[in-house]
């Protein structure tokens, strides 16, 4: 399941980040922390999201979410 599905509040281990090639957003999620192991929470969902990671918080479009596989 994508983190466009993830539950608000719950916690959930990154299994995969798949930008389908695209260089540019792959780095971008990967500056932010986001890769496989590393544990992700959805704080809001609104237009976009607010995710945990690495006590950080972050807002990201739903097709940056959509790439990410928990």
């Amino acid at each position: 399941m994508t983190l466009n599905e993830a539950e608000l509040g719950k916690e959930y281990r990154i299994q995969a980040v798949d930008t389908e090639g695209d260089e540019e957003m792959e780095s971008f999620l990967f500056s932010l922390g986001c890769y496989s192991g590393e544990m992700i929470t959805v704080v809001d969902k609104k237009k976009n999201l607010v995710v945990s990671i690495k006590d950080a918080r972050y807002n990201i479009d739903p097709e940056l979410a959509g790439a990410i596989t928990i």
